[in-house]
């Protein structure tokens, strides 16, 4: 196996949570013109209803099974408030990457530049001779956050499968045909969720030993189709008899704010996708208008189905919707569909950090190794996300963690910053300046506060914990 990646142009950026990666092909670097920004890959051009689907797909995920339970962090009324903020804020982000992706591409007389080497070129532009000087760290940068945020999606991926397998298997003896008959389920104790988590990793493993990306499309086709049904039966119960709203506050107490925020950043970062697909379109000047509208449906998406979820479930709703869905067979079937597109997401979500880390090891080793090499570091980086998730079980901690990390990082602080080091020595007025700068503030402040409120949570838990591993069937009345 050769141990030479073409980064820029296969996989890197796959940083969404259900993207269908695609090889590039490197034809027509020749007939690369600044004027036409020519894109790799002419021959499998995607055209814009194609850009629109993968951009819907790739922020659709675990993130946004949790949203209803983000919106109680945040209250009824500030929550979908604050979904509408900060899906705008993270589009003008991806519009900003967008930009500058643009402008190094026609300068740089390059036909693509990925999200690391744009901020490496970023920092190239910086009038600090610092940056300057350490540019390439731009592109590290990137890479760690990268591998934080897909290891982190892996994570969630783990508990999510555990709780919602546990929650399927101890009601199965009282599981029945009737979804809204009013009754009293006995659950059959089974092992703890850590345990489901063991059993799934040699299955895992086996799966991310697959590494030719065609067949790990099929895999996301098959994702895409199982967790599109779940979604449509998920939405078909929680419109239904939407209890009285007049109890649930308009806006929640401060202190579990940094964790809607975590939980909303993870659902929006999407980022990663945005260039690759830009890069992939028949007709790229299209693509603004693609983004907008896709962030648009996708921001509506998330703020109904929050609002929706903790309309019907209201304070107990719980980390993923489908943990409160009724126990019935027609819905405990929308955790399973659901459970098995996440299965073959994980494979999808793997692939960028492994296509990372693994050269890294393989190039250091002998010849007649390197299969073996290759999957002993894939099959160790599996463990590690089973070994984290084991440690933090609780889905909802994990989710506002990963998304206040990392999620915030590659979202919301570095792409005003890319923008101000790009084109401040060309001249930028003083609003746009303090416009970038307030963006990357709060999506510190987020990463911060997010991260230690998610940390104390999971320290010393508050009086009246959520247990997202409780497997108590919720069932309507």
């Amino acid at each position: 196996m050769s141990t030479q990646r073409l980064r820029n142009e296969d996989y890197q950026d796959y940083s969404s949570t259900d993207a269908s990666p695609e090889e590039s092909s490197s034809e027509g670097l020749s007939n690369f013109s600044p004027s036409s920004y020519q894109r790799f890959g002419e021959s499998n051009s995607t055209t814009w209803f194609q850009t629109l689907i993968h951009l819907l797909k790739s922020n659709i995920g675990t993130g946004l099974l949790g949203l209803p339970l983000a919106v109680k962090n945040a209250g009824i009324l500030m929550g979908p408030l604050s979904l509408l903020v900060i899906g705008i804020v993270a589009v003008h982000c991806m519009s900003l990457l967008v930009k500058c992706a643009h402008h190094f591409c026609l300068r740089l007389n390059k036909p693509f530049v990925d999200y690391g080497d744009t901020v490496m070129y970023g920092l190239e532009s910086s009038p600090s001779s610092c940056l300057r000087n350490h540019a390439h760290w731009g592109r590290h940068i990137v890479d760690f956050f990268l591998i934080v945020t897909q290891l982190g999606f892996c994570c969630v991926y783990f508990v999510f499968l555990a709780d919602n397998f546990k929650q399927v298997v101890e009601a199965a003896n009282g599981t029945t045909n009737d979804c809204h008959n009013n009754e009293t389920v006995v659950l059959t104790p089974t092992m703890d969720s850590r345990l489901y988590m063991l059993s799934l990793l040699p299955f895992l493993v086996l799966l991310v030993f697959i590494r030719n990306l065609r067949v790990l499309s099929i895999f996301s086709l098959l994702a895409n189709v199982t967790m599109l049904v779940s979604l449509v039966m998920i939405y078909q119960f929680i419109v239904q008899r939407i209890p009285n709203p007049s109890h649930l506050p308009l806006v929640a107490p401060w202190k579990t704010y940094p964790l809607f925020f975590g939980t909303a950043i993870f659902a929006f970062e999407g980022i990663g996708m945005v260039l690759p697909l830009e890069n992939k379109m028949k007709d790229p000047q299209k693509f603004p208008l693609i983004l907008y509208l896709g962030m648009a449906i996708i921001t509506a998406l998330y703020i109904s189905l929050g609002c929706l979820g903790y309309l019907q479930f209201g304070a107990d709703i719980q980390g993923s919707i489908t943990l409160n869905m009724p126990n019935c067979w027609l819905y405990q079937s929308v955790k399973l569909l659901y459970s098995i597109g996440i299965f073959f997401t994980y494979a999808i979500q793997f692939y960028v950090p492994a296509e990372i880390i693994v050269p890294f090891f393989v190039s250091r080793a002998p010849e007649h190794c390197e299969l073996v090499v290759d999957l002993f570091v894939r099959t160790v980086l599996v463990c590690l996300t089973c070994i984290l998730a084991i440690l933090i079980p609780r889905l909802d901690l994990v989710i506002s963690l990963v998304g206040s990390v990392s999620s915030s990082a590659l979202a919301l602080i570095i792409p005003p910053l890319l923008e101000i080091t790009t084109y401040y020595s060309e001249g930028m007025s003083p609003l746009t300046i303090a416009k970038d700068a307030l963006i990357s503030i709060l999506g510190f402040v987020g990463f911060v506060v997010g991260t230690y409120e998610a940390l104390y949570e999971l320290i010393q838990p508050s009086q009246t914990p959520i247990f997202i591993n409780s497997t108590s069937a919720f069932v309507v009345s």
